[in-house]
């Protein structure tokens, strides 16, 4: 099978890049071809022979709105040229204006915009409209891209309801889970003193962007006013963000440790007790997924799809995010019970144990070669062979 994958990045320190950078490996690894529309390839890949990368350069162009419209353009225009060499094509999103076989779904723009956390509810100000016209713009370019799919795979159940509310046939759609590195992300310990984390307290982690009140780390630090026992730490850029301001503000600048971007995430994990995560907006939350590998018990909130791999053994669903006294009561509970966190990590490890990377690829693979074969055989039946 000649297989081909749009995207912007297909390497392992990125989302989207992340799932397509696997199930190329995985693709090679049972004799398919591979050609990546890409802007950026892992130099491994750049060297196989079963790969070929088609550079789409969009260095130079000014915020992500016109990057993607020229690489949209340019990955079209090859398509356009070349695609009768290749038998499947897969993309993600609206990410190209060609036609893919197969359309990858990590985020259902529609969806969204009508979140009550979207930026433009949040910020009306010349970068919340840009906001709220990067997301309707492409909300109309999905539908399309998804009408010309022969299959759209979502990340979670909530993706996959996402799609059907806007006309996409409950028929086209298979679920695929992400993975998570089990390589990477696993259970032990780690020096609190290296991270800048204190010994001999309980410690909780949150990880995420905390320059959008999207991650819901406000609720967090207003929880944890209430439970002083408890300290916690936060992965995430802190430049911009206004909750390094509001954690001095409630007192909790002894007990709230910013440890800003981190590329050691799975050390960090492996540091503390356990992980809050009560998004008010996520379509997986691959996070959730590397804290249950580490061995964490997880607090998260419905509105985060991760939720549907969380068992009531592995941790704790708050069904509204922002219930501030559900997660007092969720965050005290851990703190104060070491051998229920000893429990349920044991329980989130074995859920994890069953979504590595491999199995994930391997669905995709499996996805594609029967497409292919599907395709393959009605082109024959209509050749008359």
């Amino acid at each position: 099978m000649k297989l081909g994958i749009v995207t912007h990045r297909v390497i392992k320190g990125d989302g989207q890049g992340r799932v397509n950078y696997e199930v190329t490996w995985e693709a090679i690894r049972r004799g398919h071809h591979v050609s990546l529309l890409a802007t950026q390839v892992d130099p491994e890949l750049q060297q196989n022979d079963q790969v070929s990368w088609i550079h789409i350069p969009v260095k130079g162009m000014p915020m992500a709105f016109f990057r993607n419209i020229v690489f949209s353009w340019r990955s079209a225009d090859w398509l356009r040229k070349h695609r009768w060499q290749l038998d499947l094509v897969k993309v993600n999103g609206a990410i190209t204006s060609a036609p893919g076989d197969i359309n990858a779904v990590h985020f259902v723009h529609s969806s969204w915009l009508r979140s009550p956390v979207h930026t433009w509810q949040q910020r009306r100000d010349l970068y919340g409209l840009y906001q709220w016209l990067y997301t309707a713009l492409n909300a109309n370019w999905e539908k399309k891209a998804f009408r010309q799919a022969k299959r759209v795979v979502a990340v979670s159940q909530k993706v996959a309801k996402d799609l059907i509310e806007i006309g996409v046939s409950p028929e086209c759609i298979e679920v695929i889970v992400n993975g998570v590195d089990l390589q990477e992300f696993y259970p032990g310990d780690a020096d609190r003193s290296r991270l800048g984390l204190p010994e001999g307290v309980t410690i909780a982690l949150f990880v995420g962007d905390i320059q959008t009140p999207r991650k819901n780390l406000d609720t967090v630090l207003h929880a944890l006013v209430q439970v002083p026992q408890l300290h916690l730490a936060v992965v995430g850029t802190t430049e911009g963000s206004p909750y390094l301001q509001l954690a001095a503000k409630l007192g909790l600048k002894e007990r709230v440790h910013f440890l800003g971007y981190r590329r050691d995430v799975s050390e960090v994990m492996r540091g503390v007790d356990f992980f809050v995560f009560p998004s008010r907006y996520e379509t997986f939350g691959l996070v959730v997924l590397e804290a249950m590998a580490t061995g964490l018990p997880v607090i998260t909130a419905s509105t985060t799809a991760a939720v549907e791999i969380v068992t009531s053994e592995s941790g704790i669903v708050l069904p509204d995010p922002d219930d501030t006294q559900a997660l007092v009561q969720a965050l005290s509970m851990l703190t104060s019970d070491a051998c229920l966190r000893s429990q349920m990590g044991q329980a989130a490890i074995a859920i994890a144990q069953h979504h590595s990377w491999s199995r994930t690829a391997q669905n995709y693979v499996n996805l594609f070669e029967k497409l292919s074969e599907s395709v393959r055989s009605v082109q024959e039946i209509g050749s008359g062979g």
